[in-house]
C-alpha cells in the first residue's frame, strides 16, 4: 500500500460547508447568519458568553485542587484478613473473590487497623508500618508487587 492510496473510511468525512459563495449555494449573501443584530456580527461567539450576565464558570466557587496523577489504592484493613485460612495467600484477586473490595484501582494499601492472628502470606501494592509490622508478628510474609 502506498501512501496516495489511502483514505478515510465510506462516510466518516464530510465536505466543509462553503458560506457566503453566492445565493445559488443556498448559503450566500449573509452566509446563514440572517439579517443584521448581535449574531450576525464578528467575534460575538465566545464561548461562555451570558450577554453580559455573570457567565456560569465565574458564577461556581472554586475550592481545592484534584492531583489527576495521584496513585489511589483500595484499602483493606488487618481485621478483614482475618477471613482466611492460615498459611494462605492473599492478593488482590483473593480479595476481589472473597468480596473484601469491590475493585483494584491502582493497587491494594493494607492498613493497620485491628489485629491479626494467623500467618498469611500478603501480596499487595503497599502496607502501612504498623501493618507490615503486624503480618509478620502473626508468622506471615508482607510482599510488595
Amino acid at each position: 500500500m502506498m501512501i496516495h492510496e489511502l483514505h478515510p473510511a465510506e462516510g466518516s468525512s464530510k465536505a466543509a460547508k462553503r458560506k457566503g459563495r453566492g445565493h445559488g449555494s443556498g448559503n450566500g449573501k449573509t452566509a446563514g447568519y440572517g439579517h443584521k443584530g448581535q449574531k450576525a456580527r464578528s467575534g460575538v461567539k465566545k464561548a461562555g458568553f451570558e450577554g453580559g450576565q455573570m457567565p456560569l464558570q465565574r458564577r461556581l466557587p472554586k475550592r481545592g485542587f484534584n492531583n489527576i496523577f495521584a496513585t489511589v489504592y483500595t484499602t483493606v484493613k488487618l481485621s478483614d484478613l482475618e477471613k482466611f485460612e492460615a498459611g494462605s495467600v492473599v492478593d488482590a484477586n483473593a480479595l476481589l473473590e472473597k468480596g473484601i473490595i469491590k475493585k483494584v484501582n491502582d493497587g491494594v494499601k493494607v492498613l493497620g487497623n485491628g489485629t491479626l492472628t494467623k500467618a498469611l502470606t500478603v501480596k499487595v501494592s503497599a502496607y502501612t508500618a504498623s501493618a507490615k509490622e503486624s503480618i509478620e508478628k502473626a508468622g506471615g510474609k508482607a510482599e510488595v508487587i
